[in-house]
């Protein structure tokens, strides 16, 4: 008799460990479930099998082949289109005509008497016999009700608790008659239960079920998985386990290697070649694949490990699968349930918690608190902030899911009742995020004020003079239309402080939201006039004298953004002569990459140029930075226009202090000193910035990316604000930008970026420190190295990717090549 196994499953069910295999090859002990059943078919003299495939088909036939190996004939019938269980076997009706054939599932583990099933067939001449099998639990399977002499009476699939009539359900094995194929149409998805037998019941025809007195587990769920693995473990089930047994319920592979320091309480398994150094610990129901290694001071308890795994010293894993070709390292913990797909890094003291999926190719960073799915984004970060707060894909990494989780997460560390502002750019995905975030404040008690559109400088401004606790703005990420980054505000409208951000993160890893009460739901309010009270607030506190005397022609670029919305009401009270373009919102196109910037703003130069205008200002898509054009038409790049942009300031204050982060040119601190006003170095992040630019002595602040502090006004960046600020000192100065640049050094100012793995950023800044010996060395941010003829490099490591930045400044370009050539080499040596 031919036997006929069907191995087209996806396992949906069981992903990620059938993310990129076919539920069939799943490993129990090590052997595909498949495996398993074709030596159980082979046992009961079942040498000629046609396998059904569909899912990963290739996988399934490289490694079966032709059944040599099994000492078995496989033949395989492919679908081109999932055809279900009997659509499946009617695909293979030319290699079944001629006698009864048995129909197994290749996905379920069994050790069901398959000689005394075709017995019963036989003596019954049934058309159909069905194994079945009791269950505690029916409600996952089709339920069959049989009478005294075995004859099918009724079917029920996949029914409630109020229709169970039965404990006896269908496991997927059939003995059957080959004319029954004639009952399904060919080409067509059909199922066995559903379909064609409840039809053949109603002919009358002699169905039988054949109620097996051995094992059978459907291995349809992770828990099952599991289940099946321990039963394999426990001897419930009547199978080769392939190995030796080194102790009562120790079993172990060829070739393993176990010192006599490891502690095992079987029963568990350890696969061929494998590796468990002195001090581990494996409890019962452990599974290790072939190959692993697993260092000291491990410990595993109920841990099934696929292939090729390597386990670091102080690693706890309890109840959890770990796929194959994956790395866990030193101290890190994965919790009862997790699942970790295929060729994955959980970095050292990584925690992946309880039922968390981590799919395939993915990397948890160092320390990471994993406690939702891993499922699109490319790695579990253990920060959940960068340089841009909260950023990621749109809908891959930042969903509307994570959206509430992080709004109810900040919610919960502010006070019932406070209020906090909320705003967005141009794009649809800001706006359906927002609403997310919205949705999730309001219902932990928090009111919010939703500016809708507007400026990121007016979200901040409606926050800091209002009596709220915070803001929420979302934009897409600059450059990347994929992208998008949610900044959390706090109640002076700043980004939040690394501490607070750190609060933050702690409660979103907790996952510890406060809910309001009924009663206590908050309200959400759309406040009015706030353009109008940003723009005259704003020229209340920036001195405009000399503006309407001066008459100056101004070509200003929008970019399509959110800065469209404030500057009609601005404009009118200036009183300057102003040129607009890209004046609307554009949610086609809510960011700009580099190229569509340069050509933008060749294009206002040209605009410029024709009109004879004083200078051009193009605003980025949020109105939180800007870049100029001179009246010449020719573009300033970023570093020069914040040299610009400082003289003019020091010019007129002659006096206090500007705030600048290390990686500006030191040609700033000439200017500064020219006009009697000084420096004050920070860091590069914008929070600290921010927080100089708020000391009463300080008078400007730049980031030198194109981002303006103007503390009589604001001491956050403010594009909107820089701009009024450049009309107000271009019309008292009477000077015109390219005269301002001109009288300003030349600097040399070179960057470079070297690629530098997460793992050794920390020796590389100490190598730097070491290379540096003799030299002055300063540590504001990052190293700053400082020569004796008064050239620098700074050496700072990306927070949020695995490259370190170098900024290198020198007498003339070639020293300064050379510099930055030099540090780059130091520093591509610590990292290699």
């Amino acid at each position: 008799m031919k036997a006929v196994v069907m191995a087209g499953g996806e396992g949906t069910r069981l992903r990620p460990m059938t993310a990129n295999q076919p539920k069939p090859m799943l490993p129990l002990l090590n052997r595909p479930i498949m495996e398993h059943v074709l030596r159980l078919l082979k046992r009961h003299g079942f040498r000629e099998t046609v396998v059904t495939v569909q899912f990963l088909a290739a996988l399934i036939r490289n490694y079966f082949g032709d059944g040599e190996e099994l000492g078995m004939s496989l033949s395989y019938a492919t679908e081109e289109m999932p055809l279900g269980t009997a659509g499946s076997v009617k695909n293979a009706q030319e290699a079944l005509r001629d006698e009864p054939f048995l129909v197994i599932s290749g996905d379920a583990l069994t050790d069901i008497d398959l000689t005394d099933m075709v017995r019963f067939h036989r003596e019954n001449g049934a058309l159909v016999t069905i194994g079945l099998k009791r269950v505690p639990n029916p409600l996952e399977f089709g339920i069959i009700i049989v009478d005294d002499d075995g004859r099918v009476q009724r079917f029920l699939e996949k029914p409630t608790w109020g229709q169970v009539f039965s404990d006896t359900v269908n496991t997927g094995i059939y003995v059957m008659e080959p004319e029954v194929l004639d009952h399904v149409a060919a080409g067509e998805a059909v199922d066995w239960s559903a379909e064609v037998f409840p039809r053949l019941l109603a002919e009358g025809a002699p169905l039988y079920g054949y109620v097996a007195s051995g094992y059978w587990e459907d291995v349809g769920t992770h828990a099952s998985y599991m289940k099946a693995q321990a039963d394999m473990l426990s001897g419930l089930v009547d199978i080769d386990l392939g190995g030796f047994e080194l102790s009562p319920g120790v079993w172990v592979g060829e070739g393993a290697e176990v010192d006599a320091g490891a502690v095992l309480k079987g029963p568990l398994y350890i696969g061929d070649y494998a590796k468990v150094e002195a001090g581990v610990e494996l409890r019962e129901f452990t599974v290790l694949g072939s190959n692993v290694v697993v260092k000291e001071g491990a410990f595993l308890h109920r841990a099934v490990v696929h292939d090729n795994v390597f386990i670091a010293p102080s690693t706890n894993l309890r109840g959890c699968v770990i796929g194959k070709n994956t790395d866990i390292m030193s101290g890190a913990r994965v919790e009862e349930g997790a699942v970790v797909g295929d060729e994955c890094v959980i970095e050292a003291e990584a925690y992946v918690s309880s039922q968390v999926k981590v799919y395939p190719f993915k990397t948890i960073e160092a320390g990471a608190v994993v406690n939702t799915s891993v499922i699109w984004e490319s790695r579990g970060q253990r920060t959940l902030f960068g340089p841009r707060g909260v950023s990621g894909l749109i809908n891959v990494e930042i969903t509307p899911e994570l959206a509430v989780r992080l709004a109810s997460a900040y919610a919960t560390m502010l006070r019932k009742g406070a209020s906090v502002v909320t705003g967005r750019d141009a794009s649809r995905a800001a706006r359906a995020l927002k609403r997310a975030m919205i949705s999730a404040l309001t219902s932990s008690a928090i009111d919010v004020q939703d500016l809708e559109a507007c400026p990121l400088p007016l979200a901040r401004f409606q926050t800091a003079r209002g009596d709220c606790a915070g803001g929420v703005y979302i934009r897409t990420t600059p450059g990347d239309s994929q992208g998008v980054d949610i900044l959390f505000l706090d109640a002076d409208g700043a980004d939040l402080s690394q501490g607070a951000q750190r609060k933050l993160e702690r409660v979103f890893g907790r996952q510890e939201y406060r809910r309001a009460f009924p009663g206590e739901i908050a309200e959400l309010a759309y406040p009015a006039r706030t353009s109008e009270t940003y723009a005259l607030d704003l020229l209340r506190r920036v001195d405009m004298s000399g503006v309407r005397e001066a008459g100056l022609k101004i070509v200003l670029d929008c970019a399509g953004g959110t800065a469209s919305l404030v500057l009609p009401t601005l404009l009118g009270k200036v009183g300057v002569d102003v040129l607009t373009r890209n004046n609307r919102l554009d949610e086609a196109n809510p960011t700009e990459t580099p190229d569509e910037r340069a050509r933008d703003l060749r294009r206002l130069g040209e605009l410029v140029a024709s009109s004879r205008a004083a200078f051009g200002v193009r605003f980025d898509p949020v109105g939180e930075r800007i870049s100029l054009v001179n009246e010449d038409g020719e573009p300033i790049g970023d570093d020069r226009a914040l040299l610009v942009m400082l003289d003019l300031v020091a010019a007129e204050r002659r006096g206090g202090r500007v705030a600048l982060p290390v990686t500006t040119t030191r040609v700033a601190e000439q200017v500064c000193r020219f006009h009697g006003v000084q420096v004050e170095w920070t860091s590069t992040s914008q929070d600290v910035l921010t927080r100089a630019a708020a000391r009463p002595e300080v008078v400007f602040a730049g980031d030198g990316r194109g981002g303006f502090l103007m503390p009589e006004f604001s001491t956050t960046v403010d594009g909107i604000a820089a701009f009024v600020r450049l009309v107000g000192l271009v019309a008292r100065t009477r000077l015109t930008l390219s005269q301002i640049d001109r009288r300003i050094p030349e600097a040399h100012l070179l960057r470079r970026s070297v690629p530098t793995p997460w793992a050794a950023k920390g020796g590389v800044m100490r190598h730097v420190v070491e290379a540096a010996t003799g030299r002055t060395i300063d540590t504001t941010d990052g190293v700053r190295v400082v020569e004796e003829d008064g050239a620098w490099v700074l050496v700072l490591p990306d927070p949020s990717e695995a490259v370190t930045h170098l900024w290198a400044e020198a007498s003339g370009t070639d020293a300064a090549q050379e510099l930055l050539e030099h540090w780059a080499a130091v520093v591509e040596r610590a990292g290699s």
